[in-house]
């Protein structure tokens, strides 16, 4: 995939609001590739642009990835947290509140 794609992924993550999440196939619709949802993930994990919010992005189950969690194990899950989103009892993003 081209840096196009990547910067296309990027500019619609970084519309996310605080507080809220996409999936990886969501990106992937809004860019106009619907089949691309893991090249949304290659692409926010290899995203080093502290503009883009990469932590707001989890997969179709609400899941967090261990990719985002670069200072320790939950990283991402509490930085979410931090900006008021909740989380199941199972430890997905309650996607019906913060979808």
């Amino acid at each position: 995939m081209s840096g196009q794609v990547f910067t296309a992924f990027c500019d619609i993550v970084r519309q996310i609001p605080a507080g809220k999440v996409a999936t990886y196939g969501q990106v992937a619709r809004l860019a106009g590739m619907p089949r691309c949802a893991r090249t949304v993930g290659y692409a926010m994990a290899d995203c080093r642009d502290p503009s883009v919010p990469c932590h707001r992005v989890v997969d179709r189950f609400g899941g967090t990835k261990p990719c985002f969690d670069t200072h320790a194990p939950g990283t991402q899950r509490a930085m979410l947290e931090a900006e008021g989103v909740v989380f199941t009892p199972e430890g997905n993003v309650d996607l019906a509140q913060c979808l």
